[in-house]
């Protein structure tokens, strides 16, 4: 009679019947727990540990890095910073105190007047023909500059002889003294000496009274300016047309495409970001002129070329009127941060970089 045993019976393993008992495996031996068992102890070793211990190292470094960057920034930037603090903002934030004051050079007294010295200017029977004079020689100085520099660019850019010396002629004048310019150009236009009424002379033109009868004052004012800045302008202009690519120009000379069209279809897109710096430099520069009008015309005749910024001076240190000079040069700082901001905000959108 054979005797079978079953999981109850006395003496059974567990095991398939037929196989022999061996010995225990270290896994599931006595006194050993697989990982993650109720009851089995977290050694310090674990996973989770691990990543717990790296992530706080990585921060402590992260933190340590961003203390370092930013110990440098401050003592590399730091005094540009400081300079920027004292000279610029400090001033400007005390011209705004000293337009609401009604303050005169070397008066120990200051007045308060609020908002009077704006409303003086606004309603004052000169600002009207002073605005004028000024959009007048800034629209001309800057499209004038703009036009005549990309003419000049195109030609120093061509394989000439001699065209280095040519850059540097052309842009010679920009280094000098605006107001020994203005010194120089005053005798060129004497109406009865000057070089200019000689070469008038030539063609049989009289020279025109330069300086009483208007608008030749202006005129003048702003033949000096462009002459004076029409080197700069090509010269930035020149930079942009050697940065065209030569394979676009060569493409457009196998379609057929004349050098008209390459300049209108392809130069001039790919200039639009020298263009627009251009036109932000040169406006900003315009409207703060004063040099070249100081030396040759003082303001005159009548104010004819009195623009915003020599208003200013004429204010300040002519008629000794100090918080009136700072309203207007409130008034000219708000023109420029919004002259500005339109072109940053619209005139940008147009801008094609390569």
């Amino acid at each position: 009679m054979t005797t079978v045993l079953t999981p109850e019976s006395p003496g059974s393993s567990g095991a398939p019947r037929g196989a022999a008992p061996g010995p225990t495996s270290p896994a599931t031996g006595p006194g050993t727990s697989r990982p993650g068992a109720p009851g089995s102890p977290a050694g310090p070793t674990s996973s989770g540990t691990d990543r717990e211990v790296q992530t706080l190292h990585r921060s402590r470094l992260s933190a340590r890095r961003r203390r370092r960057n930013l110990l440098w920034a401050l003592l590399l930037a730091g005094p540009n910073v400081l300079l920027l603090l004292v000279f610029v903002y400090r001033p400007l934030l005390q011209s705004f105190y000293l337009s609401t004051l009604q303050w005169n050079l070397g008066s120990p007294v200051a007045r308060p007047v609020g908002l009077g010295n704006y409303v003086e200017w606004f309603t004052a029977p000169t600002t009207g023909r002073i605005v004028t004079t000024t959009l007048v020689f800034t629209l001309a100085t800057v499209g004038g500059a703009m036009v005549l520099g990309l003419g000049l660019a195109l030609l120093l850019n061509r394989r000439l002889r001699g065209r280095g010396v040519a850059r540097t002629v052309a842009f010679a004048p920009y280094v000098l003294s605006g107001f020994a310019v203005g010194i120089l150009w005053l005798f060129m236009f004497d109406p009865r000496y000057g070089l200019v009424q000689e070469l008038l002379g030539w063609v049989g033109v009289a020279s025109p009274q330069w300086y009483t009868q208007r608008p030749w004052p202006l005129v003048m004012i702003v033949v000096v300016y462009l002459w004076k800045n029409l080197g700069y302008v090509a010269l930035i202009y020149l930079a942009g047309l050697q940065s065209v690519p030569q394979d676009l120009k060569d493409a457009a000379a196998l379609d057929g495409a004349s050098s008209a069209r390459t300049l209108r279809s392809i130069v001039l897109p790919l200039l639009t970001p020298t263009t627009f710096f251009l036109v932000v430099t040169m406006l900003l520069a315009s409207l703060q002129s004063f040099d070249i009008i100081k030396a040759m015309t003082q303001g005159g005749p009548l104010g004819s070329t009195t623009t915003l910024m020599y208003s200013i001076y004429e204010e300040s240190f002519v008629n000794g009127r100090a918080g009136y000079a700072s309203a207007v040069a409130t008034v000219l700082f708000l023109v420029l941060l919004a002259v500005t901001a339109v072109q940053m905000r619209f005139v940008q959108r147009k801008v094609h970089y390569a």
